[in-house]
């Protein structure tokens, strides 16, 4: 995703802070709402782009490790319950940003969250991006280590450094990996089993009828729900999803079909891909079992070096699947590391009022990744998911549901998202209690604080309290912490005739760019507009609109 950046109406002066964060964010609107003039490309541009970043490994080790544990039954039902979930949880997060243009972050402050509240889902988020870099990353290294005897400690920090080159370019480099690797991918990945499947019917019987470790072939709820936990644990991909589908153009009665099927597509619809790939990893380890043993049949390389021996020259096996194992990690390391060091940049400008450029925090997680592969994450990989999960449950179940009851039922939040300084309230206790309640009560149902029995429906806990919480939060606050102020003092308004953010552009009077309406409020200290990343570097706020007076 390329195009020239807006042209200046003048040079920004050097030495600020605001003025280093213009200059970076401008290459792809990384922290800020993403203007008209910038997306140019069709829906269906989009959409490629955003499920290209889905090729990762991990799914194929999840859906095995619930496979081998559970069993086959039990895994199947594990991964349905979780998809259904993602999906409906995901699709009104996947509108707003596609609709407004902005990421999940920027969804989330003005979702009862607040401006400053929503650091806490930020530095989830963040840890989200880096747990599963280290997950791919561990899964590239097994592959190193098997196609050329790299040990593995070595296979760590090689899928670390070489994302770096491809990050440092943001979405033009990301875009450009996505497109040419994918056919390359879903060859690789598909061949195999589909080969498989027509030589030896067989396979599919056994897979069917695999009883797990611990179980007796059948389907129980407890299984269910400890499976359907580590799966949800990716629930906050909508998250990376939400950072291509914020470049979707404006939608207009022309292209509305086309509009609707890219944000259903690349945005909830991800995970029909995702389970696929689950399911499979099921499969493969199911099929592998007896020659590997079941701590390698959850390893990605095993499962396709496995599939690849039924239908190559065993020279060709290994070359193979370590192909299509960094291929995968390359396409999703790359979303991974960007994706993170925009969560964390985000929260640390607003904490601070401070911007030290995105490229530190692209090293400071990595180095989180690469301490949790050292550590040999891969070992007590759903112990980590199935904690996790809990977290992110709670943050998307209490984002959608704001947008969903919140806004659009009870009518108590803002219909649009707001997200710049000065027009909320710092912290918003509608979406705040709700989520530190509903995780803080879940992973203590997960680390058997109130029972053993209970422990299996944590994932559940985070769901439902999220759920119940937010629409009763609002109501006991009657909405009053969504907005500070309702008026922006720009009399422009915000949204065209068709309802999409309006393309009208004015200049920011700290750093002198021109920025389109929704990016902007007016100066409290000026006759003039001031853009939103300027007011999160506003250390004195000199800048930010005061509080509306209360009323009488």
């Amino acid at each position: 995703m390329s195009t020239t950046r807006p042209r200046a109406s003048q040079a920004p002066s050097a030495g600020t802070a605001a003025s280093q964060a213009t200059t970076e964010t401008l290459e792809d609107y990384t922290l800020r709402f993403a203007a008209r003039g910038y997306r140019r490309w069709t829906p269906m541009v989009v959409a490629t782009t955003a499920l290209g970043g889905i090729a990762y490994m991990a799914d194929f080790s999840i859906g095995a490790g619930i496979g081998l544990t559970h069993g086959t039954g039990n895994a199947l039902v594990a991964i349905a319950v979780a998809a259904v979930v993602i999906f409906v949880t995901g699709l009104p997060l996947a509108y707003y940003g596609a609709r407004y243009n902005i990421d999940l972050d920027l969804i989330t402050r003005g979702s009862g969250f607040g401006y400053y509240g929503s650091v806490l889902t930020s530095v989830i988020f963040a840890s989200f991006t880096f747990i599963f870099f280290a997950l791919e990353g561990s899964i590239m290294a097994q592959g190193l280590k098997l196609g050329l005897g790299l040990p593995l400690w070595l296979g760590y920090l090689v899928s670390t450094f070489m994302v770096i080159p491809l990050v440092i370019y943001g979405m033009k480099a990301l875009s450009k990996v996505q497109v040419w690797t994918t056919p390359i991918w879903l060859l690789l990945m598909v061949a195999p089993l589909v080969y498989l499947i027509a030589e030896d019917p067989g396979t599919v019987n056994r897979f069917l009828g695999y009883a797990g470790t611990g179980g007796d072939g059948g389907v129980n709820t407890p299984s269910v729900l400890l499976g359907a936990g580590v799966c949800l644990s990716l629930i906050a991909q909508i998250g990376e999803q939400i950072d291509y589908l914020r470049f979707m153009p404006p939608r207009t009665p022309e292209n509305k079909r086309a509009w609707w099927t890219a944000v259903i597509t690349a945005g909830p619809g991800w995970v029909v891909l995702g389970a696929l790939k689950q399911a499979i990893g099921v499969f493969l380890a199911v099929y592998i079992l007896a020659r590997v043993g079941p701590v390698a049949a959850t390893e990605p390389i095993q499962q396709f070096r496995g599939a690849f021996r039924t239908m190559m020259p065993s020279w060709a096996v290994v070359p193979l699947a370590v192909a299509l194992v960094v291929i995968s990690q390359i396409k999703i390391n790359v979303t991974n590391a960007y994706s993170g060091s925009l969560a964390w940049t985000n929260s640390f400008t607003r904490v601070t009022k401070h911007y030290p450029g995105r490229m530190v925090f692209v090293l400071v997680n990595l180095a989180f990744a690469l301490t949790l592969m050292e550590a040999d994450m891969f070992s007590f990989l759903n112990n980590i998911l199935g904690f996790y999960s809990n977290c992110a449950i709670a943050w998307i179940v209490t984002v959608a549901t704001d947008i969903g009851v919140n806004k659009y039922l009870l009518k108590l939040s803002p219909l649009h998202p707001e997200f710049r300084r000065g027009m909320l309230h710092a912290v918003n206790p509608v979406g705040v209690v709700s989520f530190v309640t509903a995780s803080a009560l879940s992973i203590a149902m997960y680390f058997h604080a109130l029972g053993d029995t209970l422990q299996p429906y944590s994932p559940v806990a985070a769901a439902v309290l999220a759920f119940a919480l937010t629409p009763l939060m609002a109501i006991a606050t009657k909405g009053r912490y969504y907005l500070r102020r309702t008026d922006d003092g720009i009399q422009e308004p915000l949204l065209d005739a068709h309802g999409n953010p309006s393309a009208t552009t004015l200049d920011c009077h700290v750093c002198h760019q021109p920025y389109e309406r929704p990016d902007l409020t007016a100066c409290a200290a000026h006759r003039a507009a001031v853009c939103s990343l300027c007011l999160s570097t506003d250390r004195t706020g000199e800048h930010v609109l005061p509080a509306a007076p209360a009323a009488a």
